[in-house]
This record gives C-alpha cells, structure tokens and sequence, in this order.
C-alpha cells in the first residue's frame, strides 16, 4: 500500500504553484543562458537612448520581483541593496524614483558581477517563497506571472539593443556563429480573402494577458485580402532600385521628413558593397542578403511607404487578428521561427501547412499594421499599483503583430499587441501586405 500510494502520487499531475516554480526557473536561465557569448564590456554599454544596456535588463527584471512580490509577501522585508530600487526602477512614480533612461550607460557601478550576485539572492529567495505556496496570496502568483512575461520582453530586447550595439562596432562583431538559410527561391505572393461581417477581436480572459489585449469586442470588416506571406528583401530591394527612398509621393508627410532629416536609403543594417551588392548586419556578424527571408528592420514609415508603392496597404490589426485566428484554428497550434530555433534572423518561407496558404504569421518579423495604439472599446486597466501596464503607452505608437525571430515562443499570442512608434528600426519589424 505505501509502494503504491508512492507511486500515484508522482503520477499525480504537478500543481499550479510547482508548474510556476519549474516557469521562472526556466526563464530566469533564459536570461543568464543569453550572456553565454558575452563580455562584461558587451553588457555595460547603451548604444541610443532607446537601448539599454544588458546589466541593466537583468538587474530590472530581478528588481521587479523584489519590487512586486517579495516586498509585498515578505514583512518587514529587507531589499538586497536598497540603491536598486532607484538605479533599476523604470515604473515612473508608482513605485518612486528612477535613474534617467537615457543615461543607463553611464553607470559603471554597479559590477556585473554585482549584478549577478543580485540576481542570484532574488532566485534564492523567490525559491523559498514559491516553495511554501500557502505564504502567497493569489494575486501575488499572478504577478509573479506577469513578472515573467516582462522578463521575457526583456529577453526579445536584450536581442535587439545587443544587436543595435554590435551594429555600431566597425568591425561588425558576431554574437555567436549561426546558420543561415538561402532558399534559392520562396513561395509565390498570394493574396487570402476573407468575408466581410461581425468578428471577434481580442484577448477571452482565459490565461495570461497583458491589459491592452483586453476586452473582447465586437468589429465590422469590410471584405479583404490579406499577403500568404511578409514582403521579402528582394521584393524591398525593388523599392529601393526604383528610388523609393527619393520619391516623395510615397511617403506620409512626418515620414518623408524623418527620411530625409535621417538619410535613409534602406532598411537598417543593410550595407552597400563596393560592387553594388548588399550585406546584411546580423547577430551572427555581416552576412550576404538572402533575397528570400522576409525583409526586417523596417519602420512603420517604411511599410507604409512600401505598401503605397506596391499598389496595396497594411492591414489594420483586427485585419490581421481575424485572419490569425482561423490560420490557429487550422494548424491547431502555434509555430514559428522564434527565438528557440537560433537561428536569430528571419528565415525564407517554406511550403504552407494550411489550407489557406497563410506563411509565417508568428515569428520570423513583427508585421505593422495600419492601426494607431488605442484601448479597445470598454478598457479599463486592472485595479492595483501595475494595473495599466501598457496602458500608459497608449499615445503616438502604432501596433505590431505575430512575434519575431527573437521572440520566445510561449510569450506569443495571436492578441498580442505589440506598439512602437512610427519612426523606430531597430525591432526586428517587417510588412504584410492587405488589400
């Protein structure tokens, strides 16, 4: 009986609490696993000021632990350096002060590793805590959640400011070697049309969601036809051949303007050889374009202009969210090139596995959509100090859909709302065609 009982018990499904201890162990070495190939000087140095060094992404996401879950189930808690709360506090005036964003590379203090050992005190003591599960209340699981999902934002950023800062070295250092696909040739262009009529949009309440994916409503489409796939570096470079950067009447006019006060003449990190070919900046160092891979590095400026070019637009985000929702419907489960594949660049698009003919949706480029970052109707943020977590974005931004090449898999959604604003390059951000 007791051999029994034995092995029922590991039979026994793990519990919630235990499926969320086994989570932010995982995740927390996601984190640690990314500095593998790095230097300490790679870690301390802020390329622009929408960058942030490596240190500090990882000495942020173990603040918002201390901040928001140990402080709060622990009394009288006693932070690990109380300097922290300021250095690595980006949350405005919910939770005090914060050291200048833009100035984050200046501080050559804290050491890495300082920030290491910081890290590994906060592991430690938020494995006791989630080892006595009784001592935390159920909303404090569910920032311990969310305290998650921020890490691994942080995690898609600590690909793309890594690469901006590489990008900026003349002598164009790899991260790490990586395998690069060259499909001599991709999928042809399709176009998948959809009815019009009364659709769904946005997140049902079941699982995670950040507050922006909420609430599910209602919306009217007019009958459309979304692009199989993204638009390729060959297709781009034909905008590029044709004087796209030159032309102004492709141009929204603030877009025109950043073109020219910037002096774009293609996509960031494309490099015009002596020859006349084009290279590609990757995190596996320079590399030869691939025509095929969908093009990356785009602003929203850049997509839009393209689109005019091209004789179609971008999808709206609801657009895009119906036509995701009956692509899952069919495949029956996310997929796509995200950050476990390694190979940290979009990849050509390969045959199909549905129906309707829809490529690369998730991953590889985070699409633009025509929309401006807005609440749905009837949003309200969450009561509580992190309630409106996105919220407060909510102005001049544009949103993205689908994930990226450095995105991890289980932070996608197909109502994930991605935003920047229209001017912005250095996410790995790409273009699907609509009309």
């Amino acid at each position: 009986m007791i051999h029994s009982h034995v092995a029922n018990s590991r039979a026994s499904a793990p519990s919630p609490t235990e499926e969320l201890r086994a989570r932010y162990a995982a995740v927390r070495q996601a984190s640690a696993s990314f500095c593998t190939p790095l230097t300490d000087e790679d870690c301390v140095i802020q390329s622009m000021p929408d960058a942030s060094p490596i240190r500090w992404h990882l000495a942020h996401t173990t603040w918002f632990f201390e901040t928001f879950v140990l402080s709060r189930a622990i009394e009288n808690y006693q932070p690990v350096n109380a300097a922290f709360e300021y250095l690595f506090n980006s949350y405005y005036n919910q939770v005090g002060r914060q050291f200048p964003r833009a100035r984050r590379g200046l501080l050559s203090r804290p050491t890495m590793s300082e920030v290491w050992r910081y890290r590994r005190e906060v592991d430690y003591r938020m494995e006791q805590l989630l080892a006595r599960p009784e001592e935390l209340p159920e909303e404090l699981l569910s920032v311990v959640e969310l305290g998650l999902q921020h890490e691994q934002q942080h995690q898609e950023l600590m690909h793309t400011d890594l690469k901006h800062l590489l990008a900026c070295n003349p002598l164009y250092p790899a991260y790490r070697p990586g395998t690069q696909e060259t499909h001599s040739s991709t999928s042809a262009l399709e176009w998948v049309a959809f009815d019009e009529g009364v659709y769904h949009i946005g997140h049902e309440g079941l699982g995670f969601a950040f507050d922006n994916e909420g609430p599910r409503h209602r919306v009217w489409l007019n009958a459309f036809e979304l692009a199989s796939r993204p638009v390729t570096n060959a297709e781009f470079l034909d905008f590029i051949e044709a004087g796209g950067y030159r032309r102004p009447e492709f141009w929204l006019s603030l877009g025109w303007q950043t073109v020219q006060a910037e002096g774009w003449q293609a996509p960031l990190y494309w490099l015009c050889d002596a020859s006349g070919g084009w290279q590609e900046f990757t995190l596996a160092g320079l590399r030869p374009l691939v025509p095929h891979a969908p093009v990356c590095h785009l602003s929203y400026f850049e997509a839009d202009a393209y689109a005019r070019w091209s004789g179609a637009r971008l999808p709206t985000e609801a657009e895009w969210e119906v036509a995701a929702a009956d692509w899952l419907a069919e495949a029956g489960a996310i997929s796509g090139n995200f950050v476990e594949s390694g190979q940290l660049q979009p990849t050509p698009a390969k045959d199909a596995k549905c129906s309707h003919r829809l490529q690369q949706l998730l991953g590889d480029v985070w699409e633009w959509t025509a929309s401006s970052y807005a609440p749905y109707p009837g949003y309200a943020p969450p009561p509580g100090a992190l309630g409106e977590y996105n919220g407060k974005f909510m102005c001049n931004q544009y949103v993205l859909r689908g994930g990226s090449c450095v995105t991890p898999e289980s932070h996608v959604r197909i109502t994930y709302r991605n935003f920047f604003p229209p001017d912005a390059r250095w996410q790995f951000t790409g273009v699907r065609l609509a009309r």
